[in-house]
């Protein structure tokens, strides 16, 4: 039986790590990301930055791929 392509595909697999808040404290979105096929690193202060890094480096996985 042939192997179907992973449902969750590793190369676009991150981790996200949170910086840690005092009890009672704000929501903060600070933190570090790193994508786990190409190990590209950045530190982000909103959700916005966090969401444009997986963006960004999700276009360049894609693009990549789709190269002759």
């Amino acid at each position: 039986m042939p192997q179907s392509q992973p449902w969750l595909p590793t190369d676009r697999a991150f981790v996200v790590q949170f910086h840690a808040q005092p009890r009672g404290a704000p929501l903060a979105w600070e933190g570090r990301v790193e994508h786990l096929a190409s190990y590209q690193v950045a530190r982000f202060h909103s959700v916005e930055e966090l969401l444009a890094f997986m963006v960004r480096v999700l276009t360049d996985v894609k693009d990549h791929s789709d190269s002759p």
